[in-house]
């Protein structure tokens, strides 16, 4: 039940007509018009067919969901998020939209029909002991078993769990459950930021870095053709080599069999998710005495957290010396253990409307599966921010249903790095 008054922090209500995420570089916004016709333009008719890449994350070995966690500084006010809700997020068309799957003589076929939605089959609230023993415990299992519950098909792919119970890191959890087909991950993000507000200025929608792009330590000269003519070559021979190797892990190039390489089927078993956060600062200080970028800084920490699990699973085998530093290395050579990097090739940041995706299913399928991990990493707002209204601790985003044993995500937000 609503209560008849609302905190104070309760009170701020985003408009209701979606707006794209300034960037902190930039003035430009797109107009209500523009955004307007692009809405009209993808809900054209009462059905329309899957992309393929909707259709690949639909497979039934490659049914993928994404999974953010919320966590808020203060309690969750359900009705003031529904309300929120109503306002914003269930005005695009794919979450307005369910999935049918049309059965005909060629085969069976999907495709995204508009219905009506009612944010109350959307919004799960159990009923919780806010005493119980060990709340960050119980957050954790309840996430886990989440993803072992399907999506129900008859309304749009999407729902919000609300956890109004205490834990080390936040006062509420708001759990998102939003099935991979309704958009990418930069799509989803940049959507859920324009449904938040700056905290120091609730009429504000938060700003995201814009990109930079590295420029030349040559400005001119002889020096400067030769670098550049070496820059291209390079390019070139790396280009052919990822290809090369590309096409060899589409075909039959394996990663060894390792404790971190899933088995067949481990894309249905239950999933644990566990999320850290990490100083941006003490982040930064690594990377500038190693004069690298903040992803490179993260990829060498997990890379060192990675051997470190390995070496405690090959601990009953026999050791093998490590000459170079005299310590004992228990991971056997020659392992082939390498990661799928999913990256944004958008030209600029904010919000994309979803538009068809020209992939191959079944390519995504063998390279995704024949390697170990996926990396994501989405760039958060520069500020702190508030969820309609709720201050915002943490977001915690991951996903589930991909051929893989673990799949790290990371969200860079102001001052912290989030990593589950």
């Amino acid at each position: 039940m609503q209560p008849s008054r609302k905190a104070p922090y309760q009170e701020t209500l985003v408009p209701p007509v979606l707006e794209s995420v300034k960037t902190k570089d930039s003035a430009k916004w797109e107009t209500r018009e523009e955004m307007d016709m692009a809405d009209s333009k993808e809900s054209t008719g009462s059905q329309e067919p899957l992309s393929p890449a909707a259709r690949l994350l639909h497979a039934p070995r490659f049914n993928c969901t994404i999974l953010a966690a919320i966590g808020c500084k203060t309690n969750i006010n359900p009705g003031v998020i529904k309300m929120g809700l109503e306002q914003t997020l269930m005005k695009h068309p794919r979450f307005s939209k369910k999935l049918v799957i049309d059965d005909n003589k060629c085969g069976s076929k999907l495709k995204w029909e508009s219905t009506a939605v009612n944010v109350e089959d959307h919004i799960i609230e159990p009923d919780l002991d806010p005493c119980m023993d060990s709340p960050d415990q119980f957050v954790e299992d309840y996430i886990s078993n989440l993803s072992t519950i399907p999506l129900n098909l008859s309304k749009p792919l999407w729902e919000m769990h609300i956890l109004n119970v205490k834990t080390l890191d936040a006062e509420a959890i708001a759990v998102f459950r939003i099935h991979h087909s309704l958009g990418d991950g930069a799509s989803l993000i940049s959507l859920l930021l324009a449904c938040t507000r700056q905290t120091s200025d609730p009429d504000a929608l938060p700003s995201i870095p814009a990109r930079q792009r590295a420029g030349s330590h040559f400005s001119g000269g002889v020096w400067w053709l030769f670098f550049a003519i070496w820059t291209m070559l390079r390019l070139i021979w790396n280009t052919l080599v990822d290809l090369v190797l590309f096409l060899a892990t589409m075909l039959y190039l394996e990663d060894t069999k390792t404790p971190l390489k899933g088995a067949y089927g481990v894309e249905l078993k239950p999933k644990r998710f566990v999320h850290r956060t990490v100083s941006l600062d003490d982040i930064k200080l690594v990377k500038n005495a190693m004069n690298m970028t903040i992803n490179d800084a993260i990829m060498g920490v997990t890379q060192a957290g990675l051997s470190r699990y390995l070496n405690r699973k090959y601990g009953d085998q026999s050791e093998i010396e490590d000459v170079e530093n005299g310590k004992k290395n228990k991971i056997p050579k020659n392992i082939r253990l390498r990661a799928s990097v999913l990256v944004n090739v958008r030209p600029t940041p904010g919000i994309q409307l979803f538009g068809a995706k020209q992939a191959s299913a079944a390519m995504a399928r063998r390279v995704v599966s024949n390697t170990t991990l996926a990396f994501s990493n989405v760039v958060g707002p520069v500020e702190e921010i508030s969820f309609y209204g709720h201050p915002v601790a943490y977001i915690a985003p991951s996903v589930y249903g991909s051929p893989h044993v673990s799949s790290p995500s990371k969200l860079q937000q102001k001052d912290s790095f989030f990593y589950c």
